[in-house]
């Protein structure tokens, strides 16, 4: 067998071929922000026996980096209201063969966590910022909460996270 074929076989590949070398892991459902382009307000979240414990989330990042991942990025809902998600960020930096661990977050909590997701080996940030303008981001997120996340932006910049890439909406 040629070593193309033994590479392919033991890489991450979908089924039009192309090879996967990140991973995209949702530590929960549930958001602490109702954005009309995402939730609703009554929402039913999944019974949190069927989400997946920190032990299952590092055994199967485990088997991914074993297929050739290499990047991992832990999403939501919001994952910082998942309980000690920075446990979970410290269980993933300690995995050898990961080069990069990002998250994505509404910022809302980041003020709280920014220093200690730095220190638990987070590499990267993604943050969702739909509006500078109060009225607008309260508009799509149907909650006053603006000046809470520009602080956590602030608090991630301070803990080192740089660059800081930011999610916005489009809106015609």
């Amino acid at each position: 067998m040629a070593q193309a074929d033994t590479a392919s076989q033991d890489a991450l590949v979908d089924r039009f071929g192309r090879v996967h070398t990140s991973l995209r892991i949702g530590v929960t459902d549930r958001c602490n922000l109702r954005c009309r382009y995402c939730m609703p307000e009554q929402v039913e979240f999944l019974p949190r026996s069927e989400i997946l414990t920190f032990e299952e989330i590092e055994r199967v990042t485990r088997v991914a980096c074993l297929l050739g991942v290499r990047k991992v990025r832990i999403t939501g809902g919001e994952p910082l209201v998942r309980r000690n998600v920075t446990d979970l960020v410290a269980r993933l930096a300690r995995l050898p063969e990961l080069e990069e661990i990002a998250l994505t977050t509404n910022g809302l909590l980041l003020a709280d966590h920014a220093v200690a997701l730095k220190e638990a080996g987070l590499d990267r940030l993604n943050i969702s910022l739909d509006s500078v303008r109060p009225e607008v981001f309260g508009q799509w997120t149907r909650r006053d909460v603006l000046p809470r996340v520009l602080e956590g932006i602030d608090a991630a910049l301070r803990a080192g996270f740089d660059p800081i890439r930011l999610n916005a909406l489009a809106v015609r």
